[in-house]
């Protein structure tokens, strides 16, 4: 499974792929961030988030996309830009098709470090361990980006596996 991970963000959008699957290791195909100035309009800056989701859309093809869920802090000037770079991935990949999951910050700390308030320092080097890479990724929202990927493989492919199987237990019942 290919799984493209988005950390949301109106400055900084990371953007992280892995390869792999629950109980084989995971490969680390590309991450970076797309990054906007403050300076640019937001409808501009949504523009070049869009454009770089949708050129990583194309250049990996991945099996699904897993992004952070937004969630409520004290200012709001963030969680309005987080939510907008948020909802501009959800359509790219809507778009094409894509399943898309959304993963909550405290559950991507426990997937990957095995607690739900981990800072991001313990993220990144968790997140360099699991991909066997020589330092965590730069900046924290590429890692970030990789740390939901990781996730999803290993939360998202069992759900679906899961998912998969009730749904044919329902087809089979009712054909009988």
């Amino acid at each position: 499974m290919r799984v493209l991970g988005i950390d949301p963000g109106l400055t900084r959008c990371g953007l992280g792929v892995v390869e792999g699957g629950v109980g084989r290791p995971l490969r680390l195909i590309d991450v970076n961030v797309v990054r906007t100035s403050a300076d640019l309009p937001i409808a501009e800056r949504l523009v070049t988030i869009e454009r770089g989701i949708d050129a990583w859309l194309d250049e990996y093809r991945p099996d699904a996309v897993a992004v952070e869920r937004v969630f409520a802090r004290s200012d709001s000037s963030t969680i309005m830009g987080t939510a907008q770079a948020s909802g501009i991935a959800l359509v790219a990949a809507a778009r094409r098709g894509l399943p898309v999951a959304l993963h909550t910050p405290s559950e991507v700390k426990a997937a990957v470090s095995g607690n739900g308030r981990a800072d991001k320092a313990q993220v990144g080097a968790m997140v360099a361990r699991i991909l066997r890479l020589d330092a965590p990724p730069k900046p924290a929202d590429a890692a970030d980006a990789l740390a939901l990927a990781i996730t999803h493989v290993w939360r998202g492919g069992a759900q679906a596996r899961i998912e998969a199987a009730a749904a044919a237990a329902a087809a089979a019942r009712s054909s009988r």
